[in-house]
């Protein structure tokens, strides 16, 4: 397997003795879509400044695009383009002018460089404004400038970090396809970003950080199931312990029977029902069923209900249903989101720091 970023016990220290980057062991593939996430603090802005020759390491080894970030970091900056949160722009000179300044930086051949760089400002539609000043120009605009002169000498890996922070929904879209689209035609994708929707949209893969570790990593996907399942073993190990103590019959063992339901993870589960016919004494009901903690009339034919989990739980809401006379269309459940898995796993992560802390 053929990585475009490859690091091993990843080091880096701050003078001050503050360790930003821990032992990280970090694999993206060539020709994909890599996204990196974490908590403010975790290590990533550090980590993108080593793998970008911008900053030097501790320790460890790092590669990107197969060349070593100590010993050949010239081959490196020729092989990444950066597209930083913080536009970096000249605002006193035009569109074009910052693009050529950057191809000319990258000596890239002067017979094709007007045509590449034609190109690249049609593909993110801003031609029309490539005389326009930079200080003239929207935030969306700027970062569209920073996207081209980061491809102007056609690199084999881009960075992006947090490329659409600030923009307009359009401008994000239009971001997201460029992204998909370059990697289409062969290179690889480094997107750091706090959002979720975006990352669980375009990345092949998730490396997500803290503490200087990566403490996760799999598809988007695979996170969003790895969550579900550790979450099912953890409540099962539980309902386990709890039935155990039921069996020894003590009255003594009750509070802790408590404590183990009370520490029971995500036993509720939130389904969407769409229903015609829907009145107020079917929503009444519904929430007096013994297996609903929560049911809400949304409007247009939508209840949002909060299920405690069980093998009969639907089954109770749709016998309510049906009841009352309405027709059920369909029943949706609620699956984890990105942004659950990341919640999950830097909370996690801050209660074995805060625990080890003790």
């Amino acid at each position: 397997m053929k990585y475009a970023i490859e690091t091993h016990d990843l080091v880096k220290v701050y003078d001050n003795g503050f360790k930003a980057v821990d032992n990280l062991d970090l694999f993206i593939e060539d020709k994909t879509i890599g996204g990196i996430l974490g908590p403010n603090g975790a290590g990533k802005t550090t980590t993108i400044k080593m793998l970008t020759c911008l900053l030097p390491k501790t320790s460890g080894e790092a590669k990107v695009a197969g060349f070593d970030i100590t010993a050949q970091p010239d081959n490196v900056r020729s092989k990444i383009g950066m597209v930083p949160q913080q536009v970096s722009l000249y605002k006193d000179l035009t569109v074009r002018e910052n693009v050529e300044l950057c191809a000319d930086f990258y000596n890239v051949n002067q017979k094709t460089k007007d045509k590449k760089i034609d190109d690249l400002l049609e593909l993110v539609d801003i031609s029309y404004a490539q005389n326009k000043f930079i200080s003239q120009l929207s935030g969306g605009m700027q970062q569209k400038t920073s996207v081209v002169a980061s491809l102007v000498h056609n690199p084999d890996l881009l960075f992006l970090d947090e490329p659409t922070v600030g923009l307009d929904p359009t401008t994000k879209r239009i971001l997201w396809d460029l992204m998909v689209e370059l990697n289409e035609t062969g290179h690889t994708v480094i997107l750091c970003s706090h959002d979720m929707y975006e990352v669980d949209k375009i990345c092949d893969s998730i490396n997500i950080i803290d503490s200087g570790k990566v403490v996760a990593n799999n598809t988007p996907q695979g996170l969003k199931d790895d969550l579900l399942r550790n979450r099912e073993e953890n409540n099962q190990s539980i309902r386990n312990m709890i039935l155990d103590l039921e069996k020894e019959n003590n009255p003594e063992n009750q509070e802790e029977i408590s404590q183990l339901r009370a520490s029971l993870t995500d036993e509720n589960e939130e389904i969407t029902v769409m229903v015609s016919n829907i009145t107020d004494e079917m929503i009444t009901e519904l929430s007096d069923l013994d297996v609903v903690e929560h049911a809400e009339h949304m409007g247009n034919g939508r209840i949002n209900i909060n299920l405690k989990r069980s093998e009969t739980s639907v089954n109770h809401v749709i016998t309510s249903i049906l009841s009352n006379g309405g027709n059920i269309a369909s029943i949706q459940t609620k699956d984890p989101t990105l942004e659950d898995v990341f919640v999950s796993i830097t909370a996690k992560k801050r209660k074995e720091i805060k625990k080890d802390g003790n």
